[in-house]
């Protein structure tokens, strides 16, 4: 099978090549701009948007122009990638995937660009990395990059840039160490719950650090903007979020390289976390109730990642010859794992369930985790019709 795996890296740039992706950066963000606003009135005037190829002739023409000679002094590979990523993100809104596409704004969107690797522009030598533009660079390797690189995407967190190199390799057809199955039910009190019984109890980043944060942010109006002191609580907050990330990112990895080692095949509930997380407010004519609570409970549905976590499971099932099947949540809260009753009495409160018809007491979140895997094993046997 084909195998596509990323590796990312922090690279350690001089103060020159610094200026370089800065500047680089900058100019993609003007490239996305200027062309998503050429696409909005091509849309207005013919009901269509530009090709890629048509696209490519605007930016040769605009790296010529007068006054735009700043787009000629930086690479054109960069430029050229944001051209498809922008198509690629008109195609997601015509198919109804994603939203319309907006503009990036500096300071606000995260600084990021790509590569493509040809004719060995991109090369690693031990702990130095040759890129486009940039030249040799210092970087530090974590592990070993296997497989024939593809791309380079250059980013920006914080003070610190990153490297992700995608790589493509072959490798043999897996075949899973395990043939069980589980099914996990997913959750804000518990992060999530097994079919085996088995518990896990959630990290909450955010919340751990939510106080911090607010701190942060209300000493952040006191000071005047792009001021020095401005610029170092800004930094300090962003610290502050790509802690919170780095480690939701990091237990999510661990618990889904745990599960996908154990189990050859994962029942998940298909759940629309939009949907879910989605503001109780409201209108003017037809304001929402419970506004405040749904806000909290939103925030802790998101602090979870459980999209994220699917992503993780589904990639990691793959790697390893097992996989990830989807399973409607519909009254899988409400149905006795045991005799098959379906009473809302039964859940008598978030944590415990009692069936009103057997009697038989079970933690709640297991009940819904054990009738996941059932309807999932009837759907891989009898299909839609079960």
């Amino acid at each position: 099978m084909r195998r596509v795996q990323a590796y990312r890296f922090r690279i350690e740039p001089t103060p020159t090549q610094r200026r370089i992706l800065v500047e680089t950066a900058g100019c993609v963000r003007f490239i996305w701009n200027s062309a998503l606003a050429l696409q909005k009135q091509q849309l207005g005037r013919s009901g269509k948007v530009l090709s890629y190829a048509e696209l490519c002739r605007e930016l040769t023409e605009a790296r010529g122009a007068e006054g735009l000679e700043f787009l000629a002094a930086a690479h054109s590979k960069p430029q050229q990638q944001v051209l498809k990523d922008l198509g690629r993100a008109f195609g997601d809104f015509f198919r109804g995937a994603k939203g319309f596409p907006r503009p990036k704004k500096k300071g606000r969107s995260r600084d990021s660009f790509r590569f493509p690797s040809y004719q060995g522009n991109v090369v690693i030598e031990g702990r130095r990395l040759k890129l486009p533009a940039l030249g040799w660079t210092r970087f530090r390797k974590s592990r070993e990059v296997e497989g024939i690189i593809k791309n380079a995407t250059v980013s920006r967190r914080g003070e610190h840039w990153f490297v992700a190199l995608q790589t493509e390799r072959e490798v043999p057809d897996p075949v899973h160490p395990s043939a069980s199955a589980v099914g996990i039910d997913m959750g804000v009190a518990k992060f999530a719950a097994l079919s085996t019984g088995e518990v896990l109890k959630p990290l909450n980043s955010f919340r751990g650090l939510e106080k911090r944060l607010a701190h942060l942010q209300r000493g952040l109006k006191n000071k005047k903007k792009f001021s020095k002191n401005w610029k170092k609580q800004k930094a300090a907050i962003a610290r502050t979020h790509i802690r919170i990330a780095d480690a939701r990112n990091d237990f999510l990895h661990k618990v889904s390289a745990a599960i996908s080692k154990s189990h050859a095949m994962v029942y998940l509930e298909d759940l629309k976390v939009r949907n879910m997380s989605a503001s109780a407010k409201g209108t003017v004519e037809q304001p929402g109730k419970n506004v405040r609570q749904k806000a909290g409970l939103n925030k802790s549905i998101l602090d979870q990642g459980w999209y994220e976590f699917r992503r993780q499971l589904t990639y990691k099932e793959e790697w390893l010859g097992g996989e990830v099947r989807l399973v409607p949540p519909a009254y899988t809260s409400q149905l006795c794992s045991e005799c098959g009753h379906v009473a809302t009495e039964s859940r008598l409160s978030q944590a415990t369930f009692v069936c009103v018809a057997c009697g038989s007491e079970q933690d709640a979140d297991v009940n819904a985790a054990r009738n996941i895997m059932g309807a999932g094993q009837a759907l891989s046997v009898c299909g839609e019709s079960a």
